[in-house]
């Protein structure tokens, strides 16, 4: 069986791949999407990733990618520029470039930007697709941070309620990412 590519299409926000196959897709050139918790690009198009999420964030100092949270499946995340700050069940860890933070399944973690400038983080995380895929449980930590629901919660809905920026798709912007 040979897998097919899967052609780029060019929209107004970047480059997207415009069905199921392989590709290669420059960051830089990807579509990107920005609201109130960072900028990223998963890397996605019409097709979405159907084993393995990976999403390029850019964190400003404070902010953090997600809200505090668990899943039922493996998460990891690795400091490519800049610091970050993880929570993880509970306890703050300082990371800076090329720390890997490894989540098992079921472990309670959040990432915010942190430092003097933006943060650029590679996430990664199983598409297993189950329903009961995790949750958003109160972490005090995460909490003092502006980054845990003040009530346990599995909806994503509720967990975001209070960011009221839609997510909008972007170009990539000059600076977002260092030259390593």
């Amino acid at each position: 069986m040979t897998v097919p590519e899967a052609p780029l299409k060019e929209t107004e926000h970047g480059l997207v791949p415009s069905s199921e196959g392989w590709f290669v897709v420059n960051a830089r050139e990807a579509r990107w999407r920005m609201d109130e918790l960072g900028t990223w690009t998963s890397f996605a198009g019409e097709a979405r990733f159907e084993q393995v999420g990976i999403n390029l964030c850019v964190l400003q100092p404070g902010v953090p990618m997600a809200m505090y949270h668990y899943e039922n499946d493996q998460e990891d995340f690795l400091v490519l520029a800049g610091e970050a700050l993880a929570i993880v069940e509970g306890e703050e860890r300082p990371m800076k470039q090329w720390d890997l933070l490894h989540c098992p399944s079921g472990t309670g973690h959040v990432v915010l930007g942190s430092g003097d400038g933006p943060c650029v983080l590679l996430a990664i995380g199983s598409r297993s697709g189950r329903e009961d895929w995790g949750a958003y449980p109160v972490d005090e930590t995460a909490l003092r941070r502006g980054a845990s629901v003040e009530q346990e919660t599995a909806s994503p809905e509720e967990a975001y309620a209070r960011f009221t920026t839609p997510t909008r798709e972007t170009r990539y912007r000059d600076g977002w990412l260092p030259d390593l």
